[in-house]
C-alpha cells in the first residue's frame, strides 16, 4: 500500500535479520524444553511399569470350603490355601481381603476390589476323592474379574489370582503324590496338579462400555469441555471488551475499551461458563450415548453429573486465568490435564503408580470426577463405589475456584492494577 506521496509505506524488518538475535530465542527455547521435559517426565513415570509399583492392589479372597480336614491335619485344604496366600510375604502385590461370597459381590459392585479369588464349598472333599474311585471331576477355583474397574486392573487381579490358585494347586499336587504312593502313572499326573482354575466375569458391564475405558475417556471429555471451553470464553469476553485483539487469518480487530474492573469481568466470564456449559455437556452425551450408543444409565442423573463436572472445571480455569493473567492457560492446563492423567486412576490402578501420583489423586479433579462418572456407568450409581465422594469434591473444588478467583481479582482492584489495552510500538 502506498501513501498519497506515492512512497512505498516501510515493510519493516526481515524475519532473516531478527533471527540472530539470541534474546529473541531464549525464552520461547527455555519454555519450550522444560515443557517437553515435564511433559515426558510425568505421563510416562506415571505408566512405564505398573508390575515394578504395583502394591496392595485390592482383592477378595473367599474361601467357602466347609469340608472336614484330611486325616492327620488340623485344617481343610481351603482354609490352608487361605491362610497361604495372605501370609505370603513374597509379592507386595495383592491386597488380599478375605470376605464372605456375598461380602465379596458386594465388593465387586460397588468396585472396591478388582477381582476376586474364590475357593468353593466341598473343595476339601473333591480333593480327597482324587485318590479313590469316587473322583467324578477336578476340584475347582474360581478368579473372578471386575472389568468395571479398568481393562488393567482388572487383568491385574486376574493374573495375580491366578498364580495363586495355581501355586495351591501344585502345593496340594505335592501332598497327594506322597500319599499316593501306589498310583499308576496317569494318576500321578493328575494328582500333580489337580485344581482347575475357572475364570468368569464378578460383575459384568455393558459389550459397548470400552472393556472398562468408557468412563475414563468420558471424564476426559469432561475435563476438556471445562478446559477448553472456560479458555474460550476468557479469550472471547478479553475480545469483545477491548482487551485483547482479535487476529483470524489477515483480518484485525481491536474494539473500544469497555471500562469494566477486574471483578465484574470475572464475574461475566463464570455466568457466561455457566451457561455455554450446559450447551457443550447436552453435546457431549447426545454424541457419546445417543449417536455412539455408549452404554449409559441413570441418563439424568449422568447429564446432571456431567454438567457439575465440566462447570467446576470451567470456574476453576476462569479463576486460575484471572489470577495468574497470561501464563493462566498453562497453569490450567497442568492443573486440569497434565497432573490429572496421570493420577486419575482410570487407566492404571493407583495401586500401580508411584507414590508422587498417589499423593496428587487425593486431589486432582480428574480422578474425583472419573470416579464419579464409573460409579454411575458401572456400579448402578452407588454412592459407596466413589459417587459420593466425588459430588463432595466438586463442591469443595467448586467453592476453591470461587474464593481464589474473585480473592485475586478483589486485591487487585484494590490495589488499583487495571488491565490496559496493549498498543502497538511507534
Amino acid at each position: 500500500m502506498d501513501d498519497d506521496s506515492g512512497t512505498p509505506a516501510p515493510t519493516g524488518l526481515r524475519a532473516t535479520a531478527l533471527l540472530g538475535r539470541p534474546k529473541l530465542w531464549l525464552i520461547p527455547t527455555v519454555l519450550t524444553g522444560l515443557l517437553a521435559l515435564l511433559l515426558s517426565l510425568l505421563y510416562m513415570g506415571g505408566i512405564v511399569n505398573p508390575n515394578r509399583e504395583l502394591n496392595d492392589l485390592p482383592i477378595a479372597l473367599v474361601n467357602s470350603d466347609t469340608g472336614k480336614p484330611l486325616p492327620g491335619q488340623q485344617q481343610n485344604i481351603g482354609t490352608q490355601i487361605a491362610h497361604a496366600i495372605v501370609t505370603n510375604t513374597s509379592s507386595r502385590a495383592a491386597g488380599w481381603r478375605q470376605l464372605t461370597r456375598a461380602e465379596a459381590q458386594q465388593e465387586l459392585d460397588s468396585g472396591k476390589v478388582y477381582g476376586a479369588l474364590v475357593i468353593p464349598a466341598g473343595f476339601t472333599d473333591s480333593v480327597a476323592a482324587l485318590t479313590t474311585t469316587n473322583a467324578t471331576a477336578r476340584p475347582t477355583i474360581t478368579v473372578l474379574t471386575n472389568p468395571g474397574k479398568g481393562s488393567l486392573g482388572s487383568s491385574l487381579a486376574s493374573r495375580i489370582s491366578t498364580t495363586a490358585a495355581q501355586q495351591a494347586s501344585l502345593t496340594i499336587g505335592k501332598q497327594l503324590t506322597a500319599a499316593a504312593a501306589k498310583a499308576d502313572s496317569t494318576q500321578k499326573l493328575l494328582l500333580a496338579d489337580p485344581v482347575r482354575i475357572a475364570t468368569q466375569v464378578g460383575h459384568p458391564i455393558g459389550n459397548n462400555s470400552g472393556i472398562g475405558l468408557t468412563a475414563f475417556y468420558y471424564t476426559l471429555l469432561l475435563v476438556l469441555a471445562g478446559f477448553m471451553g472456560g479458555n474460550v470464553i476468557s479469550n472471547g469476553v478479553d475480545t469483545a471488551l477491548g482487551y485483547a485483539d482479535n487476529e483470524i487469518g489477515p483480518w484485525h480487530t481491536r474494539r473500544p475499551t469497555v471500562p469494566i474492573n477486574r471483578t465484574q469481568t470475572l464475574l461475566l466470564k463464570m455466568v457466561m461458563t455457566a451457561g455455554i456449559t450446559l450447551l457443550s455437556v447436552s453435546l457431549i452425551m447426545l454424541a457419546s450415548v445417543s449417536i455412539l450408543g455408549m452404554d449409559a444409565t441413570h441418563i439424568p442423573l449422568l447429564w446432571i453429573y456431567s454438567y457439575c463436572a465440566a462447570l467446576a472445571v470451567g470456574l476453576g480455569v476462569q479463576a486460575i486465568n484471572a489470577a495468574f493473567g497470561g501464563i493462566g492457560q498453562l497453569v490450567s492446563m497442568f492443573v486440569f490435564i497434565v497432573l490429572g492423567l496421570p493420577s486419575s486412576g482410570a487407566t492404571v490402578p493407583l495401586q500401580a503408580v508411584p507414590g508422587f501420583y498417589r499423593f496428587l489423586s487425593h486431589f486432582e479433579p480428574m480422578r474425583q470426577l472419573s470416579d464419579g462418572v464409573r460409579a454411575i456407568l458401572y456400579f448402578d450409581a452407588r454412592g459407596d463405589a466413589g459417587l459420593t465422594r466425588a459430588w463432595t469434591m466438586i463442591g469443595i473444588g467448586t467453592a476453591i475456584g470461587l474464593l481464589f478467583g474473585f480473592a485475586m481479582v478483589r486485591y487487585y482492584d484494590r490495589k488499583g492494577h487495571k488491565r490496559l489495552t496493549p498498543q502497538p510500538m511507534a
